[in-house]
């Protein structure tokens, strides 16, 4: 596609530099709480968030066009502001539903969920099911008009704070493994559910396990058909890898670590000025950019009703092995200060670089390890034969 900017784009990036400036001051400083929805209503209004969500549901209802996509990216990037939210209700369940969910399911919960008025969970991963999904136990048995559910889940972001799950559950034992599944969503304060926090290397409860005994769930709160939650499950993982992926991410990180050498100083002088560590950043530079034209060619091929495959599956894997490169050269950058934990008054940014490198690491093996979506690219985008499995 032609990516010059047309006088309709120079002029939709004034409006856009414009509205930084004028509500930079209403820029929330985390994405909890009440100062966060503000924002990304705000947001929602001026189609800066949701933008090409159908207006009936919620969202601003834009024709898609990357170019001012791109434009929202860059002049929120330069101005240092957040842009909408991102999380697993917002960037995961709400296209899953968009693309596969009922009428009714799309009415009450897109707009809520856009809104962050609604947070929601995935119950995906079980202790004996990880890797290979498909193998998952957690099961629900009908009893009348209602699904009656049992098992685990673990690995669950946001357990503890979400409102709602979406979740795989075993409808149909009998059946092929991939065919027996449903997908679910239901609320967390339903009885039967217990919650317990998982501990991570960070320090804080960043995972959970989740139990449930004899939860009951209305057979009506299936997204697409049962039996087929698979079909399902894998549109939203799509969704997940684009989310870890997201090269705005990226680039949000490449300007703090821009800023850390310009600020920090050796011996008199900015890191910025140590051709070394200059030449560092430049490669990671490139990669970030690199990053941003490949979402690029990406959004072009999702506007022709395109898939272009090998070019997806790369995604997740560049996405956080990247940002935690990013992460592990600001922590180089600190010196003696990046191996810092804790509450040392000597910590740069409340440690949030050091958060981050370990947060991050966790990234590269949640959603899909590196190593699996390695053995995605070779065998569903390169063609290359599966290994070959041991006799049992």
């Amino acid at each position: 596609m032609d990516l010059s900017y047309s006088h309709e784009h120079e002029a939709f990036r004034a409006e856009v530099r414009a509205f930084c400036s004028a509500h930079a001051d209403r820029a929330p400083k985390s994405y909890l709480g009440e100062e966060a929805r503000a924002w990304q209503r705000l947001l929602i209004e001026h189609g800066y968030a949701a933008r090409t969500v159908p207006k009936q549901y919620g969202g601003y209802g834009a024709e898609p066009d990357l170019l001012k996509s791109r434009i929202i990216a860059e002049e929120f990037l330069a101005a240092g502001l957040p842009m909408g939210m991102s999380n697993q209700g917002i960037s995961m369940l709400v296209p899953t539903l968009l693309e596969l969910g009922s009428e009714e399911q799309k009415k009450r919960w897109i707009g809520p969920t856009l809104r962050g008025e609604v947070i929601w969970c995935q119950g995906y991963s079980e202790p004996g099911a990880g890797s290979d999904l498909a193998a998952l136990t957690t099961r629900a048995t009908e009893d009348g008009d209602d699904f009656v559910i049992n098992g685990q889940k673990i690995w669950t972001s946001t357990a503890a704070q979400a409102d709602m799950i979406f979740c795989l559950v075993r409808t149909e034992p009998d059946k092929p493994k991939h065919e027996g599944i449903s997908y679910l969503i239901f609320s967390m304060k339903t009885p039967g559910i217990e919650v317990r926090p998982l501990v991570t290397m960070t320090g804080r409860a960043e995972f959970n396990e989740v139990f449930f005994s004899d939860v009951r769930v209305p057979k009506t709160q299936i997204v697409g058909q049962r039996g087929q939650g698979w079909l399902v499950a894998n549109a939203t993982l799509r969704h997940e890898r684009g989310m870890l992926g997201d090269p705005n991410q990226a680039g949000t990180r490449l300007h703090a670590v821009i800023r850390l050498m310009e600020e920090e100083q050796v011996d008199g002088r900015r890191l910025m000025d140590n051709p070394v560590l200059r030449d560092h950043l430049l490669k990671l530079q490139a990669r970030v950019l690199a990053m941003e034209m490949h979402g690029l060619r990406l959004l072009t091929a999702a506007a022709k009703g395109e898939d272009l495959g090998l070019a997806r599956l790369i995604v997740k894997l560049q996405g956080c092995e990247l940002n935690h490169q990013l992460a592990g050269f600001a922590n180089d950058l600190l010196g003696e200060l990046g191996i810092l934990y804790g509450d040392s008054p000597h910590l740069r940014s409340s440690g949030e670089w050091q958060t981050r490198f370990m947060f991050d690491l966790g990234l590269i093996i949640g959603g899909g390890t590196a190593q699996i979506q390695k053995n995605i690219i070779a065998e569903r985008g390169l063609g290359m034969p599966r290994e070959p499995k041991a006799a049992g």
